[in-house]
């Protein structure tokens, strides 16, 4: 079997992660900030708390720091539209925890958002305020086109630069972000690339609860996949044009995607350098459906690109990623292990010409 294939020359095997394009306007910078500015990006979702810390370099960014934890913060949400109290006290253990890192690393500025879980609950702006007392951190609630737009930022650079168009779908626990990208030759900054987006009301951790993620049969696959493309359905209408371009693929940026991926390559341990960039033709992902569907709750708990905390929800991904696949046809999918966070960190980069101080 063919070797799979990776992304090219990339600066993070040599310690720079992500080698990720910054955005640049050639006008000379406004008082540029003092150097040694150590930026933080925190991403509290549904499922997962990410964090990551990074200084400008000359690939993109330099990570010093990062941080992940699966809380399932929405758990439950879903059927009771409130936050429970358990999800809410493990998310901010997760929060405590990021702060001490940010200060131990001496942030200076710092961006923390929160998606689809605070914005959908009852509760969540309670939720705000007992970060606020407990954790000592201002959380920001953001829309679903800030998400989608700052997910796209963090990981267009990996499009292909011959591409006219692709789809970027970031498959999160509560919701699905899916956009349609334009090529490269449109503007310089992703976010002005952007023809069409959504966000979905369908993400792993609510097509689990829905369906139940501990027994997946085949049957119970396919149900939730045709659930899951009635919900993608209007944009598919939308960005009907995107399969027609040339050198059209898609990009995927999620636990669900880089899982996947790892399945694939086999991995005895998930390892991010051998999965973001990685190309995946659709035999390969089908593959790993296949076997994963084959899987029982154990076996897929005891993979260690799963593990047990995600044993439950990763069939409830794979079921949303096969509707968009099946939704844009496309030989080839690239794997970003990238996104939100990321594009947090070049948007703050970019507003302090970090960069420009570089020169």
């Amino acid at each position: 079997m063919a070797r799979p294939q990776r992304h090219d020359a990339d600066p993070q095997r040599a310690g720079v992660a992500p080698s990720v394009a910054p955005f640049r306007r050639f006008e000379q910078p406004a008082a540029p900030r003092p150097p040694g500015v150590t930026y933080a990006a925190l991403d509290l979702g549904t499922n997962n708390c990410r964090l990551l810390i990074a200084r400008p370099a000359q690939h993109g960014f330099r990570v010093v720091d990062a941080f992940s934890r699966i809380v399932r913060l929405g758990e439950g949400l879903a059927a009771s539209s409130r936050l429970a109290d358990a999800a809410m006290d493990r998310a901010v253990e997760a929060l405590k925890i990021c702060r001490s890192k940010m200060a131990n690393r001496g942030v200076t500025r710092a961006r923390l958002v929160t998606t689809e879980a605070c914005r959908a609950a009852i509760n969540g702006l309670d939720f705000i305020r007992r970060v606020a007392a407990e954790a000592e951190l201002s959380l920001e609630v953001i829309d679903q086109r800030t998400e989608a737009a700052l997910a796209v930022s963090g990981c267009a650079a990996l499009a292909d630069p011959a591409a006219e168009s692709v789809i970027v779908f970031d498959i999160g626990g509560g919701s699905t972000e899916i956009v349609w990208l334009g090529g490269r030759n449109e503007a310089r900054d992703p976010a002005a690339r952007i023809r069409e987006w959504a966000s979905l009301p369908i993400g792993v951790v609510t097509v689990a609860e829905r369906y139940g993620g501990i027994e997946v049969s085949r049957e119970l696959f396919e149900r939730m996949v045709e659930d899951c493309a009635q919900a993608l359905a209007p944009f598919a209408e939308k960005a009907a044009g995107a399969r027609d371009a040339r050198s059209f693929h898609l990009l995927g940026t999620s636990g669900t995607v880089t899982t996947v991926a790892g399945i694939h390559l086999d991995l005895p341990r998930y390892d991010r350098r051998e999965v973001d960039g990685l190309w995946m033709h659709q035999r390969d992902i089908l593959a790993v459906i296949d076997r994963l569907i084959e899987m029982d709750y154990a076996a897929r708990a005891a993979n260690a690109c799963i593990g047990r905390e995600r044993a439950d929800l990763v069939l409830a991904g794979c079921a949303i990623f096969e509707a968009i696949r099946r939704a844009f046809p496309s030989e080839r999918v690239r794997i970003a292990d990238r996104g939100l966070r990321e594009g947090i960190l070049l948007r703050m980069m970019h507003e302090d010409r970090a960069w420009w101080r570089r020169k």
